[in-house]
C-alpha cells in the first residue's frame, strides 16, 4: 500500500470491463474509491466490494480530489465534464481529472485548456492492457500532461497501472501513442481472424492450428488472445468490434490530418465496419472472423 494513497478519496467514472478494474486496484492501493456508473446498480455492487457509490458526479467531485474517467470516447467524456449534472463546475480547483479514453490527440490537447481555464488539471492517459490487467493493477498508462497534474496524481497512477509511460508535458502526446497502438491491435485481430479463417476453410484443425502458431514466429499477442474467444465460441465482450470501429476511425482521422497513407489500416476498419454492419458490433472484436463465408465457426460448449 502506497503510504500516499492511504485513505485518499479518489473517483472513478464508468466501471466498465477496465474501469472496474482500475476501481478494483485502487482500492487494494489504499485509495477510497467512489464510483460513478450511468447504469443502475452498477456502482452499488462495487460499493458492496468496500467501495463508495456515487449518485451523482457533483457528489464525487465534493469528495474526491482525484477523477479517473473510464468512459467510451469523447462524447461521453464531453457528456461527463460538461454536460447536465457534469462534474468540470464541481470540482474543486486544483483537483485532477485523469482521461483514459481512447479520443482524438487534437481534441484531448484542447481539453487541457478548457480544463485550465477552470483551474482543473488534466492527464491525458488512455490505457491498454486488458480487463485482466486492468484488474491486476499492471495495465499500462500512456500519459501527457503538465507537472501540475502529474504532481496531483502520480501515486495513484502507480496504483492503477504496471507502466506509466510519460510522453510529454501537454496532453496529446498519450492519445497520439495510444493511437499508434491501436492501429496495430486492429490490424493484428483483423489479420488474425483471416489467418484463423483461413485454415478453418483449408479444413486444417482449428485447436491444431492454435497451438502451433501460438508457438512459431508469426504468434501475436492478439492472435493468442482472441483467437482463443473463436476456439471457444465465446463473443462475450471484453472489447466490442464497435470499438474498433471507432478507433480504426480515430487512426484514419489523424493520418488524414497529416496526409499519410496507411493502406493496412484501412483495410481492418472496413473488416470492423463490415462486421458492425452485419450485426456484430456489440460482440467480442474477434468476432470479426464472422465476415468470411464458407467457413464452419467452432460452437461454444
Amino acid at each position: 500500500m502506497s503510504q500516499s494513497n492511504e485513505a485518499r478519496a479518489v473517483g472513478v467514472i464508468g466501471l466498465g470491463a477496465m474501469g472496474a478494474g482500475i476501481a478494483q486496484s485502487l482500492r487494494r492501493g489504499g485509495c477510497r474509491v467512489h464510483a460513478y456508473d450511468i447504469r443502475p446498480g452498477v456502482a452499488a455492487a462495487f460499493a458492496e466490494q468496500g467501495g463508495v457509490a456515487c449518485e451523482t458526479l457533483a457528489d464525487m467531485a465534493a469528495a474526491c480530489d482525484v477523477v479517473v474517467s473510464v468512459v467510451v470516447n469523447a462524447q461521453q467524456t464531453e457528456s461527463v465534464l460538461f454536460g447536465e449534472g457534469g462534474i468540470a463546475t464541481a470540482l474543486r480547483p486544483g483537483s485532477v481529472f485523469v482521461m483514459c479514453s481512447t479520443v482524438d490527440p487534437a481534441w484531448s490537447s484542447a481539453l487541457e485548456s478548457r480544463l485550465a481555464a477552470q483551474g482543473i488539471h488534466y492527464l491525458d492517459a488512455p490505457i491498454s492492457g486488458g480487463a485482466a490487467k486492468a484488474a491486476a493493477g499492471q495495465m499500462t498508462m500512456m500519459t501527457a500532461g503538465t507537472a501540475d497534474a502529474y504532481a496531483a496524481c502520480g501515486p495513484v497512477l502507480e496504483a492503477m497501472a504496471g507502466k506509466v509511460y510519460r510522453l510529454g508535458d501537454r496532453a496529446g502526446a498519450g492519445s497520439k501513442v495510444k493511437i499508434i497502438n491501436q492501429l496495430l491491435a486492429g490490424v493484428h485481430i483483423a489479420v488474425a481472424a483471416e489467418a484463423m479463417a483461413l485454415g478453418l476453410r483449408e479444413g486444417v484443425d482449428a485447436a491444431a492450428l492454435y497451438e502451433v502458431i501460438i508457438h512459431s514466429a508469426g504468434n501475436s499477442w492478439m492472435f493468442e488472445n482472441r483467437m482463443a474467444h473463436v476456439l471457444a465460441g465465446d463473443y462475450t465482450p471484453l472489447s466490442a468490434v464497435d470499438i474498433f470501429v471507432k478507433d480504426l476511425g480515430l487512426v484514419l482521422d489523424t493520418a488524414r490530418h497529416s496526409r499519410f497513407p496507411l493502406p493496412l489500416a484501412s483495410t481492418a476498419h472496413q473488416m470492423f465496419m463490415q462486421a458492425s454492419a452485419a450485426g456484430h458490433g456489440r460482440e467480442d472484436d474477434s468476432a470479426v472472423i464472422k465476415i468470411f463465408p464458407g467457413i464452419t465457426l467452432p460452437e461454444s460448449a
